[in-house]
């Protein structure tokens, strides 16, 4: 562990939740709630039914409204989206944006295709927007993260994700010290700064398809709060249609809702389900 200040604090961050400084506490996030209406039915039974303990709603999304409609006062965050992934599969801004368009029906592709392009003025507007709209269709949101993790990986994109995070006091999603070095910046340090609260570690899931990198985050679970995310949707023809990855989405929602292993596994772990939330009553209260 670093020596500075800022380490220090990450290192309480479960005792400043009320837990002893050895709590391995663990939050299963639901991205891609909104993204369409398999993703919908499985995110809300996962979490309310499963163990997963939040989830990420893409406000820009076609089902994003239905997935309002179906909100009980759940773990919801709002998952920034400026891209659309998908090929035949469209989605755009919900703002006047003309830098976050592709010019084929909505958000660019890839995470350069963003970063090349985009005014920053139209992101810091977009999302923003995002958030208010959550808020709006009644959602208490618990946390922000970052689709694709444009947001995250380059400064002048961090620096909207941090500024919003501060404007509306809620926590982020953020991948691991170890990363700083890698992507060039030292993104923890500058949203400790901030007051801005964020898991002490993240699972890293580089594809759809979460089962074994739960399990093997169960076994090496460290002190601390770690982030996992999955994907979880039911299997239907619309979700077979439009994502290449649809069974590793299914594997998700029968991970998170339907294997009983889980549970005990989470156990001989010593871990402890929490969800944003608690994070956010944190910034919301202070140290």
């Amino acid at each position: 562990m670093h020596a500075s200040g800022y380490f220090r604090d990450v290192a309480t961050l479960v005792e400043r939740l009320g837990y002893p400084s050895d709590a391995k506490l663990l939050i299963i996030n639901c991205d891609d709630l909104g993204s369409s209406h398999a993703a919908n039915v499985g995110v809300y039974e996962a979490v309310r039914s499963g163990v997963a303990t939040s989830a990420s709603l893409m406000v820009p999304c076609p089902w994003a409204r239905e997935a309002a409609s179906r909100y009980r006062g759940e773990d919801v965050g709002v998952h920034l989206t400026l891209n659309a992934e998908h090929d035949l599969y469209r989605w755009g801004p919900i703002t006047h944006a003309p830098s976050l368009l592709d010019g084929d029906g909505g958000f660019p592709r890839t995470v350069t295709d963003v970063w090349d392009h985009a005014d920053l003025d139209e992101v810091r507007r977009e999302c923003r927007a995002q958030i208010e709209r959550a808020i709006y269709w009644g959602f208490d949101v618990s946390h922000l993260d970052s689709h694709m993790a444009t947001l995250q990986l380059r400064p002048e994109f961090f620096d909207v994700y941090l500024e919003l995070a501060v404007d509306f006091s809620l926590p982020i999603r953020l991948s691991g010290a170890s990363s700083e070095g890698p992507i060039g910046f030292p993104f923890r340090r500058l949203a400790a700064e901030e007051g801005v609260v964020f898991p002490d570690h993240l699972v890293v899931v580089n594809t759809v398809g979460t089962r074994r990198a739960l399990e093997r985050a169960l076994v090496d679970l460290r002190p601390g709060v770690t982030e996992i995310y999955a994907h979880p949707a039911v299997d239907t023809g619309e979700l077979r249609a439009l994502s290449p990855d649809w069974s590793a989405r299914v594997d998700d929602h029968d991970l998170l809702t339907n294997d009983h292993s889980l549970p005990a596994l989470a156990s001989r772990a010593g871990a402890e389900l929490i969800g944003y939330r608690a994070l956010h009553q944190l910034m919301r209260t202070g140290p």
